[in-house]
């Protein structure tokens, strides 16, 4: 990839998930081993997220899945993006239940990490996918 063709992340506080200046997202706060290549989040999820009533959507868990698969990789390095999320849904998710989130980076080739990221209630698995992060700051 030329220099111009370079995408350009920036950091501004307004994430959906971890913004802690966006007072509509989720303001989750991640836990990060760089030294295992895993990161880590406990949060609880109101109404607004749901899909069908008493169930978070779908979509905001594979958000979820997406995000914590992201700061896995930034023990690693600082700038990521996600260029593909296979998520496999097994449980519905309640609203207002505590909710493990966790990504385990599990290779590494160049700039693409492969992680596995996992929903965890009561340590039951209700939802979990496979990520390719390609970082952007090698």
């Amino acid at each position: 990839m030329s220099e111009t063709e370079k995408l350009q992340v920036l950091a501004d506080r307004g994430c959906f998930v971890c913004g802690s200046e966006n007072s509509s997202g989720l303001q989750a706060s991640f836990s990060i081993d760089a030294e295992l290549g895993r990161a880590t989040s406990l949060l609880q999820l109101d109404q607004r997220f749901q899909g069908w009533q008493g169930v978070i959507h779908g979509g905001i868990l594979a958000t979820l899945l997406d995000e914590v698969a992201i700061y896995a990789c930034r023990g690693k390095g600082e700038q990521f993006v996600t260029a593909e999320i296979n998520v496999r849904y097994r449980k519905p998710v309640p609203v207002a239940s505590l909710i493990l989130l966790s990504g385990q980076i599990t290779e590494v080739r160049r700039r693409i990490y492969k992680v596995a990221s996992r929903i965890e209630i009561d340590g039951v698995l209700h939802a979990e996918a496979d990520v390719r992060v390609m970082r952007l700051d090698k």
